[in-house]
C-alpha cells in the first residue's frame, strides 16, 4: 500500500538548517577553543617538566653553584628542590634498582593524572664516578584535566544553548520572512471565476516574489481571456444552434396544422417544408462538422503533406468555385507569384476557399481581389488574400481567426457565414506549422497564412 507524502513545512525545514548549523559552526568553534586550550597546557606542562628535568641534572651532576649530595643518605638538595612544588615527584635509582631517592615514602598522595619523563644522568662521585642514575620525574597534571573537563562541559552547553537560541530567532525570523507568501496565498485563495480580472498586489513584495508575482499575473490575464473566449464561444454555440433549431420548429408546428386541418394543397407545404428544413439540417451538419474540424485541429492532428509544385494551381482551382460569386459582387480576381512546397492539398482548397470567399464579402465592388504568392525564406510559400474596402479597426483585426466571431454584430449574413471560416483557415495554418496574418490600412486589408516547407 502506497500514500502520499505529506509536504513537508518550508518554515520547520528552515528552522532546522538553521538550528543544525548552528550547532556545527558553535561546536568546531568550541573544539577549537578546547584544543587551542589543551594544547596551551601541554605546552606549559612540557616546559616545566623540561625546566625540572635541568635542574635535577645539574644537582645530580654535581655541577653548577649546588654541591653533588654526598653521600646519598644527604638528600636535602634534592628535597629543597621539591619544596614548594608537590605537584612534582622524582624518583631516583641506580642502574640495578636501589631507590636512592626518595629513600622515606613522603606520604604525597597517589597521582591520578600525571605526566612523565625518564631520563639519565653519570652522577660524578669520588667513590663511583660516572656511575649512572635513573631518574623518574613526573609532573601532577590533575587540575589542568579538571580544568579541561569542566571546560568542555561548559563550552559543550554553551555551543548547546548557542544553537537553540539561533534556532529560535532563526524560527522567528523565517516566519516573518514568509509573512509575503502567507499574503500572496490570501489573495490567490480570494480568486474565482468572477475575479479574473483582479491581480495579484506587487506593493510590499520582496524582489525574489516580484517576478513570481508578474508571471502568475500574467497567467492570470491569459486565463481570462480564455474564459472570456470560452463564455462567448458557448453564447455563439448556443446563438447559432437556436436560430436553425427554431426555424425547425416553426416550420414543424404549421406543418403539423396543416394536416391536421386538411386543407388543399397540403402535400405541396409539406413539401416546402421539409426542403426548409433539410437545407436547416444541412447547415447544423456544417457547423457541427466544423467544430469537430477544430476540435481534432486542437489536439494536435497535422496536415498530410504532398509534394505540391505549384500554389498558384491550387489557387486557380479554387478560384474557379468562387466565379458566381465574383461576378455577382461585380469583383475581378488577380493571381500573382508562385510558390512550392509540401502541402495538405485538400485542407489547402478549403483555407484559400475561406480567404477568397471573406475578400468577396468586404471587397468594394468593382475593384478586383489580390492573391499573391511569394515563397518563405526558409521554404514553403506564403498566400496573401488582398481586397479593397472598408479598414477594419485593429481591435476587430485582433479577434479575426477567433470562433464565431463577427466583425459585424447585427449578423447581417448569419444565414451563409456562421463565424468558423477563418478560425478553420487558422488551424489549417497551424496543421501546417504556420500561420495566419492579416494586415488593414487605408482601406486594403489582406489576410493570409504562412505555410513553411516542413
Amino acid at each position: 500500500m502506497t500514500g502520499t507524502r505529506a509536504p513537508g513545512s518550508l518554515r520547520r525545514r528552515l528552522s532546522w538548517w538553521l538550528a543544525a548549523q548552528s550547532l556545527a559552526g558553535l561546536g568546531a568553534v568550541c573544539l577549537l577553543v578546547y584544543l587551542v586550550t589543551a594544547a596551551g597546557f601541554r605546552e606549559r606542562q612540557d616546559s616545566q617538566l623540561e625546566q625540572k628535568e635541568a635542574v635535577v641534572r645539574h644537582l645530580l651532576s654535581g655541577g653548577g653553584m649546588h654541591p653533588m649530595p654526598q653521600p646519598w643518605n644527604d638528600v636535602h638538595l634534592l628535597d629543597d628542590f621539591l619544596a614548594g612544588h608537590d605537584n612534582f615527584r622524582l624518583r631516583v635509582s641506580t642502574g640495578e634498582g636501589e631507590v636512592l631517592y626518595p629513600r622515606v615514602a613522603r606520604g604525597d598522595p597517589p597521582l591520578l593524572a600525571w605526566r612523565e619523563r625518564s631520563f639519565e644522568v653519570a652522577a660524578q662521585r669520588p667513590e663511583a664516578p660516572g656511575r649512572v642514575l635513573r631518574v623518574w620525574l613526573a609532573l601532577d597534571i590533575q587540575a589542568d584535566e579538571q580544568l579541561l573537563r569542566r571546560m568542555a562541559v561548559t563550552l559543550w552547553v554553551a555551543a548547546l544553548a548557542g544553537a537553540m537560541v539561533v534556532s529560535l530567532g532563526g524560527f522567528t525570523l523565517v516566519h516573518l520572512g514568509l509573512s509575503p507568501v502567507r499574503a500572496l496565498s490570501a489573495q490567490v485563495r480570494a480568486l474565482s471565476p468572477d475575479t479574473l480580472h483582479q491581480r495579484l498586489g506587487t506593493e510590499g513584495q520582496p524582489a525574489e516574489l516580484q517576478p513570481l508575482v508578474e508571471q502568475f499575473n500574467g497567467l492570470l490575464g491569459r486565463l481570462e481571456k480564455a474564459y472570456v473566449q470560452v463564455e462567448g464561444f458557448n453564447a455563439d454555440v448556443a446563438h447559432e444552434l437556436r436560430t436553425p433549431l427554431a426555424t425547425l420548429q416553426a416550420s414543424n408546428e404549421l406543418a403539423l396544422r396543416g394536416l391536421l386541418g386538411g386543407g388543399a394543397g397540403n402535400a405541396g407545404e409539406l413539401g416546402e417544408v421539409l426542403a426548409s428544413n433539410l437545407e436547416e439540417l444541412q447547415r447544423l451538419t456544417g457547423i457541427v462538422n466544423d467544430m469537430l474540424f477544430l476540435s481534432q485541429a486542437d489536439r494536435g492532428a497535422g496536415a498530410r503533406r504532398e509534394p505540391t509544385p505549384s500554389l498558384a494551381r491550387v489557387v486557380a482551382q479554387v478560384a474557379e468555385f468562387h466565379e458566381a460569386a465574383l461576378a455577382d459582387a461585380g469583383l475581378a480576381l488577380h493571381i500573382s507569384g508562385d510558390a512550392a512546397g509540401q502541402f495538405d492539398v485538400p485542407l489547402l482548397h478549403r483555407a484559400l476557399s475561406n480567404l477568397i470567399g471573406n475578400a468577396v464579402r468586404h471587397a468594394r465592388q468593382g475593384t478586383a481581389v489580390q492573391v499573391r504568392i511569394a515563397p518563405l525564406p526558409g521554404g514553403g510559400g506564403g498566400v496573401m488574400v488582398v481586397n479593397e474596402g472598408e479598414t477594419v479597426a485593429p481591435e476587430v483585426l485582433a479577434r479575426l481567426f477567433d470562433r464565431f466571431f463577427r466583425a459585424d454584430p447585427s449578423r447581417a449574413h448569419g444565414q451563409r457565414n456562421h463565424g468558423l471560416g477563418l478560425a478553420i483557415t487558422d488551424a489549417i495554418a497551424r496543421m501546417h506549422g504556420g500561420r495566419t496574418v492579416a494586415t488593414s490600412s487605408g482601406g486594403v486589408t489582406a489576410i493570409g497564412l504562412e505555410l513553411p516547407a516542413s
